[in-house]
């Protein structure tokens, strides 16, 4: 937000305005899963290259007495079974990010009852009593 002339409409549309609301928690918790795999994608391809010229032989200078050959027909495989399988996790995620969400955080809060999770102890009657009496009070 601090560059001159886009830094406003840069925050915007990367996390949908100031305010933590459901688009900023909606690409926040996007941005968290794709990011294992995307950390993992650039492993694999660090790896394949690291496997073409030999740890070392970073240079890759010609030394195959010794290799084993990375076969193509078991990496189609195991890209095909990748993508089979992220496939749906991504549309999940990214097309209706809140289906396996809890219910329970879209129950709009009331202050007049005290919510399930929570198990007033004894001491605290007198202050639950004095609180929920307040609006009553206030002709609310």
């Amino acid at each position: 937000s601090a560059l001159p002339y886009i830094g406003q409409t840069l925050v915007e549309w990367a996390w949908g305005g100031f305010s933590v609301d459901n688009p900023t928690l909606t690409r926040f918790f996007a941005i968290h899963f794709l990011l294992p795999f995307l950390i993992a994608g650039i492993t694999l391809v660090h790896l394949t290259f690291l496997h073409e010229s030999g740890s070392n032989n970073p240079l890759g200078i010609v030394s195959d007495c010794d290799k084993i050959p990375f076969h193509p027909y078991f990496s189609f495989k195991d890209i095909l079974g990748f993508t089979l399988m992220l496939t749906p996790f991504m549309a999940l995620a990214l097309f209706s990010p809140n289906l396996l969400g809890d219910p329970e955080n879209f129950t709009p809060a009331n202050p007049l009852v005290t919510p399930p999770h929570i198990k007033p102890e004894w001491y605290f009657l007198f202050a639950y009593t004095i609180l929920r009496s307040i609006p009553n009070k206030l002709g609310g």
